[in-house]
């Protein structure tokens, strides 16, 4: 019996052994459920009780992983998506001394542009307008010289996911600029036949450019455009003589306008101007007799113009400046010593080269003969007299009025001789 005994002691020894075993095995996992349970409830009663079903599916996952299976996988986080469009916008982050014109460009691929925001360091926003297509972004004008900008670009492809930019850069500030200089005086009234000149004191060769940045606004409607003589002289007018009472508005934009490599505008401003009643003139060099046509009224006055040898200029001709006496001296005109007269009473200037239209008080052909060096004289007395032909005439008249010449022996006056670009056609202006 004993060695039975001894053998049922062995057996319970062994079983209580493995039940042991089993029991810290069953411990040991309890203990994983506890801490599973803790991480995923993060404190909550239910796991904490362990009716959650979480806390179940993971018990049942860990038994499996513990038996030897293969545990079930848990959900994972996709990568969010990203978008198709791709911006492109021009000059790079941080860029110094862009360009004010043409480099400020926003283009995308692979969607469309939906907003495009630009503003200076002010927040002053500058105007454009993104392409029909979508698919790129100029501004309407130049950029200001020595400014910040901010660009903020956005764009979706065609799943409607949105790409966005945010960027900034400075543009130059100008070492060289040019000088801008006019013949208009600030709210000044001229006659129907004004012609704006506008001289540079350097070449421009961005002619475009130029004539782009300098605009007219008339009261009227009026059209007016620019016409380029040489490399440093633009004038503008009208296709015809203005309307007597327009209020003409010059704006100048030209500070942020590159008008050659390097070299800049100077002004941005706006000069205003009238237009006063209608003064034509015609002096016909065949009669020796001006009509003056003022409004509806017509008068005639005798007159004298170039002689045989110093024939006056035909063509037309515009009032460039007055002067109540001024001295002419035959050597600024290429006469040599021909005459040198110190008070010519009531001179008015009508080309560069040194026709004016003046009171003559030293002769008397007036009507009868040419006698002039090229000139439109009339009867005056030393020192001037209101009461005279040529000073009524004088004190009658104002810049911009309008003189034409015929039946002259010489050739039409060249077109920027004075403001005499009304003997352009308007096809060639």
């Amino acid at each position: 019996m004993k060695p039975v005994r001894a053998a049922d002691a062995a057996i319970r020894t062994t079983v209580t052994s493995r039940r042991l075993r089993q029991s810290a095995v069953a411990l040991a996992m309890g203990g994983v459920l506890l801490l599973t349970a803790a991480c995923n409830s993060g404190g909550d009663d239910k796991a904490a009780g362990g009716g959650d079903a979480t806390a179940s599916a993971g018990a049942a996952d860990a038994g499996a992983a513990v038996n030897g299976g293969t545990p079930t996988p848990g959900p994972s986080s996709a990568a969010p998506k990203t978008s198709a469009a791709v911006l492109n916008v021009e000059p790079k982050d941080g860029s110094q001394d862009v360009a004010p014109d043409g480099a400020l460009k926003v283009g995308v691929t692979g969607g469309k542009l939906t907003t495009v925001e630009v503003t200076d360091k002010e927040g002053k926003p500058v105007a454009g307008a993104i392409a029909a297509d979508g698919s790129g972004w100029k501004p309407s004008a130049p950029l200001a010289v020595g400014m910040a900008y901010k660009v903020n670009a956005q764009a979706t492809d065609a799943e409607g996911l949105v790409a966005a930019s945010t960027t900034s850069f400075t543009t130059l500030t100008p070492a060289k600029k040019i000088s801008t200089n006019d013949n208009i005086a600030d709210n000044a009234t001229y006659g129907v036949g004004m012609i704006v000149s506008v001289v540079f004191n350097k070449d421009v060769k961005n002619k475009d450019a130029v004539v782009q940045g300098i605009t007219f606004e008339a009261s009227d409607g009026t059209t007016v455009k620019g016409h380029w003589f040489g490399t440093k002289r633009l004038d503008f007018r009208p296709e015809k003589y203005w309307n007597p009472g327009t209020k003409v508005l010059i704006k100048y934009r030209l500070k942020n306008v590159e008008v050659s490599p390097g070299v800049y505008g100077d002004i941005d401003k706006d000069e205003p101007f009238t237009i006063g009643r209608s003064q034509v003139s015609v002096a016909d060099s065949a009669t020796h007799q001006m009509t003056v046509t003022r409004g509806g009224d017509s008068r005639t006055i005798p007159v004298t113009l170039g002689d045989e040898k110093n024939p006056s200029w035909n063509g037309t001709m515009v009032v460039m400046s007055k002067e109540k006496v001024t001295r002419m001296n035959s050597q600024t005109v290429g006469l040599g010593g021909e005459y040198d007269i110190p008070d010519v009473p009531h001179a008015m200037r009508l080309t560069n080269s040194g026709t004016f239209v003046h009171g003559n008080y030293w002769a008397n052909p007036f009507g009868k003969s040419n006698a002039s060096h090229g000139c439109i004289s009339m009867q005056d007395e030393k020192g001037g007299s209101d009461a005279s032909v040529a000073g009524k005439f004088f004190n009658d008249s104002m810049i911009g009025d309008v003189i034409t010449i015929k039946n002259s022996k010489e050739k039409v006056v060249a077109p920027d001789n004075g403001l005499s670009g009304w003997n352009i056609g308007w096809a060639n202006w």
